[in-house]
């Protein structure tokens, strides 16, 4: 196995010395293709903002002359967003972020209150064909850092009508892939992970991107991508389940075979 790709079990417990850690909240990119390497990830959300995709990006999933569209938080005192926090581990990794956050992608720094859901439910993290399990953690409360987009900032794009937004997402791609997979893969994180939330503006505008693909007789196989350096979260189960989006997309599936588990209580993950 090449040792980039090197898995490690996560511990189920969180001690009173890890919630001092700096733990960030990814709910966009950073839910499915971290980049960096951490020592534990939870899921759970923070209150009082919502996710929208109103942050344009020219280095990742778009470029100065196509912008690509990527989600942003906007303060809501009545919303809900639904993520990943990680404890960072490795002094690379807030140098790291704050390259691709805030100098390449316009995005600012916040602490916040993030919520783990509730209940030991047990959870399975794959990368690429190796499978190994870790638990998420019953009600705990802590603070995370999180990125958010500023109107001030060079490359925001703001509100527009969902079929305008959508027109512009299947138009645009990056050097880290097409703005289609950016979407598809945040979308298809959040019926996953978190089935009874319904996350109305990125569904909606997950329906009109794959619309468009198929009106414009676009091959969706081909702006997912590849799938390199993309972790997922999926729950332990018997037989094998797949998501709503997944059966949508025309019978196509990312496939893992073989459980691994290791003894290091820290995870790899590829840098995009």
């Amino acid at each position: 196995m090449d040792r980039a790709m090197e898995p490690a079990v996560l511990e189920s417990k969180l001690s009173e010395s890890e919630t001092k850690f700096l733990w960030v909240f990814g709910y966009g990119s950073l839910c499915y293709k971290p980049g960096f390497e951490f020592n534990k990830a939870i899921l759970g959300f923070v209150n009082g903002f919502q996710r929208r995709f109103w942050q344009g990006n020219v280095t990742h999933r778009g470029t100065k002359e196509q912008p690509g569209r990527v989600a942003t938080l906007i303060e809501d005192s009545d919303g809900v967003v639904h993520g990943v926090a990680y404890a960072i581990s490795g002094e690379a990794a807030i140098p790291y972020l704050n390259h691709r956050e805030c100098q390449q992608g316009g995005y600012i720094a916040k602490i916040v209150d993030f919520h783990s859901e509730k209940g030991q439910l047990e959870i399975a993290i794959l990368i690429t064909k190796s499978r190994f399990y870790i638990s998420r953690i019953p009600g705990e409360c802590f603070k995370v850092m999180i990125y958010v987009a500023c109107p001030a900032n060079e490359h925001w794009l703001g509100d527009s009508e969902i079929d305008d937004i959508a027109g512009e997402i299947i138009s645009s791609k990056g050097p880290s892939g097409h703005n289609v997979e950016y979407l598809i893969r945040l979308a298809e994180f959040m019926r996953l992970h978190f089935p009874g939330k319904h996350d109305a503006h990125l569904f909606s505008l997950e329906d009109r991107v794959l619309a468009l693909v198929k009106e414009n007789q676009m091959c969706l196989d081909t702006l997912m991508g590849s799938g390199e350096g993309c972790i997922t979260f999926i729950r332990r189960a018997n037989s094998r389940e797949t998501s709503p989006t997944q059966d949508r997309r025309n019978g196509r599936q990312d496939t893992f075979e073989g459980t691994t588990e290791g003894s290091s209580s820290r995870l790899r993950c590829l840098n995009i």
